[in-house]
C-alpha cells in the first residue's frame, strides 16, 4: 500500500537526525524539539535541515517542555506527537500529547513498558513471564529487602538502560561494590530486586501499528556476564531453535498486549531460562547498539523508515533475513591513547558496514562499566553466525592502539 501523499504534520521530541529525514521521506512535515545541552550545534543543524522548525528547550524543565509541545502542536495544526528518543523524557511529553489527543499511545501504556517495576508487576499479575521481584524506593531500603529476598539477586534502577546501575549480588561485598557504583552514578532510585535469571539473552525488536505487533527480529546478545552485564556484541538474526523463537515472540507480544501499546517500536530484552522465556525489560523505542542497522544488513528492512510508513497508513510487515549481521564492541585497556591505526583498512573491507571509534591520540579511554563507556564498534555481515564471529574478532584485531596508564581519577 502506498502511503498518502500528504500524511500530515508531525511533532517529534528528541528525534535523531535520520528519523527526521525518514519521516520527511514518508511525506510528513516535521517540527522537532531538542535540548541543546544534549547534542552539538553541528548535530542540531542536521536535525533543523530536515525540520520545518527546530525548537530548543531544557528537557529537565518538564513544565517548559510540556508548554512547548502544546504551543507547537496548536500553532501548526499537528496531527501526531512522537517521542522516539531516550525514555527519560517520555513521560511529560506523552502526558501532554495525550491531553491534546495527538499521541498514538496512552502515557500509561508507555510507562508500563519503560518502568521495570511496573512492567514486572503487570506480567506477574497476569501470570506471563513471572519473575519474583521487590521494589526499593531508596538505596537504603535495598539491603534489608535483600536480606528477606535472598541471594543471589539482580538489583538495578527501575528507569535506566544500557547496563547502567545493574549488578548481580551474591555476597555482601557485591552489594557494597554496587552501592558505591550507584552513588557515583547519581542513581537515586527507585530500585528493583529480582531473581537472577540464567540462560542466553536476546533482544526482540517489534513494530506495532493499529495495535498489531510485528516481530521484526530477534537478536542474540553477548555480555560480560556478572556482575555488570555490559553488552559486548550482538548477532542478528539469533540462531534459535524455531520452537524457542516462537516462545520468545509470543512472550514479547503478550507483554505489549497487556500494556495496551498501540503504535511504534519497542525493544524488549529476554532471557531464555530452562523454564521458558522471561522478559528482563522493555522500552518504547528503537533498540540501541545499532540493532536497527543489524536488522537492515541482515534483511534489507529499514525499521526506522517503516515507523513513518506505518504512521502514514502503509501496511507493516515483518522481514525475512537472508544473511547474518553482527556488531562487536572494541574492548581496549583504559588509559591515555597514544596511537591508533587500522581504521581505514577496516572500513574498506567489503563485509564491514559500520565502524565507530570516537577517540584520537591524547584522549583518555575510560574503564568500561556500561554501554556508555565502551570504546566503539564494528558492524559486519556474514553467511553464518560462526563466520560473523570470526569477522568481528578480525575487526578487533585490525584496530591497533597503544595506551599508557593514567591515575584512576582520570579514568572515571
Amino acid at each position: 500500500m502506498t502511503p498518502p501523499r500528504d500524511p500530515g504534520r508531525l511533532l517529534m521530541v528528541m528525534p535523531y537526525e535520520q528519523l527526521v529525514r525518514k519521516a520527511v521521506e514518508a511525506g510528513f512535515e516535521v517540527w522537532s524539539i531538542w535540548d541543546p545541552a544534549l547534542r552539538t550545534p553541528e548535530y542540531l543543524d542536521k536535525v533543523a535541515a530536515h525540520s520545518r522548525e527546530l525548537a530548543l528547550v531544557d528537557f529537565g524543565d518538564e513544565t517548559a517542555l510540556r508548554a512547548l509541545v502544546a504551543r507547537l502542536a496548536r500553532e501548526h495544526d499537528v496531527q501526531h506527537v512522537l517521542h522516539l528518543g531516550s525514555e527519560a523524557t517520555m513521560a511529560p511529553v506523552l502526558a501532554e500529547a495525550e491531553a491534546l489527543g495527538l499521541s498514538p499511545n496512552t502515557a500509561e501504556s508507555v510507562r508500563l513498558l519503560n518502568d521495570k517495576h511496573a512492567m514486572r508487576g503487570l506480567l506477574n499479575a497476569h501470570g506471563v513471564s513471572a519473575v519474583r521481584a521487590r521494589r526499593a524506593d531508596t538505596l537504603g531500603e535495598v539491603e534489608p529487602l535483600l536480606t528477606d529476598f535472598g541471594l543471589p539477586a539482580v538489583v538495578k534502577p527501575t528507569n535506566t538502560a544500557g547496563s547502567r546501575g545493574i549488578a548481580l549480588v551474591r555476597t555482601a561485598a557485591d552489594l557494597a561494590e554496587w552501592t558505591e557504583r550507584v552513588k557515583a552514578g547519581g542513581f537515586e532510585g527507585p530500585f528493583i530486586i529480582e531473581d537472577y535469571l540464567e540462560g542466553p539473552e536476546f533482544s526482540v525488536e517489534t513494530l506495532t501499528a493499529g495495535g498489531t505487533h510485528h516481530v521484526v527480529g530477534i537478536t542474540a546478545k553477548q555480555t560480560t556476564g556478572a556482575p555488570g552485564f555490559v553488552e559486548t556484541g550482538h548477532v542478528h538474526p539469533a540462531p534459535l531453535d524455531p520452537a524457542d523463537a516462537a516462545a520468545v515472540r509470543d512472550t514479547v507480544t503478550a507483554l505489549l498486549d497487556l500494556t495496551g501499546y498501540a503504535f511504534g517500536p519497542a525493544h524488549t530484552e529476554v532471557i531464555l531460562t530452562p523454564a521458558g522465556p522471561r522478559v528482563v525489560e522493555s522500552q518504547a523505542r528503537l533498540g540501541g547498539d545499532r540493532i536497527p542497522l543489524l536488522v537492515e544488513v541482515a534483511t534489507g528492512y529499514d525499521i526506522e523508515a517503516a515507523i513513518f510508513r506505518g504512521l502514514a497508513g502503509e501496511d507493516v510487515t515483518a522481514p525475512a533475513p537472508h544473511r547474518y549481521a553482527a556488531i562487536g564492541f572494541f574492548q581496549l585497556p583504559a588509559g591515555r591513547l597514544e596511537s591508533v591505526d587500522g581504521l581505514d583498512d577496516l572500513r574498506a573491507r567489503d563485509h564491514v558496514h559500520g565502524v565507530h571509534f570516537p577517540y584520537g591520540p591524547g584522549d583518555v579511554l575510560p574503564r568500561t562499566t556500561d554501554s556508555g563507556t565502551r570504546h566503539g564498534y564494528a558492524v559486519v555481515d556474514a553467511p553464518t553466525p560462526a563466520e560473523a564471529a570470526d569477522r568481528i574478532a578480525a575487526a578487533r584485531t585490525a584496530l591497533r592502539t597503544t595506551t599508557t596508564q593514567t591515575p584512576k581519577e582520570a579514568l572515571r
